[in-house]
């Protein structure tokens, strides 16, 4: 029997890694005789980095950069097992969990270091990228990247505004003249699961800023000075970022990518399931096992488990979900693409308890769950 490993985070509580690890513990238990296949996956956020370069035996480059609020701090980006291509994810380097709750400060958070990182890798030769757009404290619409890659903000006296959205407000011009001419011969593919436009009511700032610490006094602000940033690079790109999907992504970050570099936008799943080959190792597996910490609606609409169903759907390869919870609710619609949903928390466990000690748990629930297979097959 071969079965695939495959869970995305369950947030809060194990990586991406953990969660594999713990799975495939509880099915060693039961029998070493089933080969296991060990592929944690992420949907372009927290853990995309990880994902990709456990399933492809990468590596790590750790560099100095500048966090949101601009201390130094030891961030990595990753180079696949291909040798060739990187993989940056913007939290390591500009993401909310790098700061505690009362330092998000949505007015001057900057993805400098994201930049930082990316310049790192050019210097170092890569041409090949994909970038995680997931999990920021920003809302600088990837000013503080482009920044730290060479271009210019300037305001109407021809100096530099500081870093930080609240200062886009001055911004007069954008001169690009000394923007890294090596990105125009490099290939960017973007992972995120946001399709959400630059500015507006499903913008950045509206729909992401009060979890980056965005109050209700900001978002008009803030929204105000994104929209005059997207007015000012249709000016330089010709390119229209208002209403763009996926600009929004990262506070913006994603619109900055899409205007400035040569770049492809792909659900965050989708890249990761690519770059791990994740077709070639199911094609003759017995069953998959994917989960994340919280299924529900949200999962239906793009997060890594549905994704993982729809390519096993069509290779006829059955899918299990474990997650931490299953919203009672979206069952109907879930078990179009599962074949089988396992929820942690339930009538005897609560959600405290599951959170409280949740590798015992996860090993727990796939234990039942295998017996339960193998005693229906008649091989327990």
């Amino acid at each position: 029997m071969k079965i695939v490993i495959s869970p995305d985070s369950f947030k809060g509580t194990l990586t991406a890694l953990e969660a594999t690890y713990e799975i495939n513990k509880a099915i060693k238990e039961i029998s070493q005789d089933i080969e296991t296949v060990l592929l944690p996956v992420a949907d372009g956020g927290e853990g995309t980095l990880e994902a990709l370069i456990t399933a492809t035996q990468g590596s790590t480059i750790d560099v100095e950069v500048y966090d949101p609020i601009g201390r130094l701090i030891q961030a990595e980006y990753g180079v696949l097992g291909d040798g060739e291509t990187c993989v940056i994810e913007m939290a390591k380097a500009s993401g909310i969990m790098l700061l505690q709750k009362e330092e998000n400060n949505p007015l001057q958070a900057s993805t400098f270091g994201t930049g930082e990182l990316v310049l790192h890798a050019l210097n170092r030769g890569y041409k090949k990228f994909i970038i995680g757009l997931g999990g920021s404290a920003t809302n600088d619409g990837g000013t503080g990247m482009l920044r730290a890659l060479g271009m210019k903000f300037l305001n109407k006296y021809g100096k530099e505004i500081p870093l930080g959205p609240q200062f886009l407000r001055d911004l007069h011009e954008i001169d690009p003249t000394d923007f890294d001419g090596r990105i125009k011969d490099c290939h960017f593919i973007l992972a995120s699961d946001v399709d959400n436009p630059f500015v507006g009511i499903n913008g950045a700032t509206k729909v992401f800023g009060p979890q980056k610490g965005v109050t209700s006094n900001m978002v008009k602000v803030l929204d105000k000075n994104l929209e005059h940033l997207a007015n000012i690079i249709e000016e330089v790109t010709q390119i229209t970022l208002h209403k763009l999907p996926g600009a929004g992504a990262a506070g913006g970050l994603g619109g900055a990518f899409l205007a400035f570099f040569p770049v492809y936008m792909k659900p965050g799943i989708e890249v990761v399931m690519e770059a791990i080959n994740f077709e070639e190792h199911i094609k003759n597996a017995d069953f998959i096992i994917t989960g994340e910490g919280k299924s529900d609606s949200q999962t239906l609409s793009g997060k890594a488990p549905i994704g993982i169903a729809k390519v096993a759907n069509k290779h006829n390869v059955p899918v299990i979900l474990i997650s931490g919870y299953i919203e009672p609710l979206s069952i109907p619609n879930l078990s179009l693409y599962f074949s089988k949903l396992v929820s942690i928390v339930n009538q005897s466990i609560t959600l405290e308890k599951a959170m409280k000690n949740p590798t015992s748990h996860l090993r727990v629930k796939t234990s039942e769950t295998m017996n339960l297979i193998l005693s229906t097959l008649g091989k327990n």
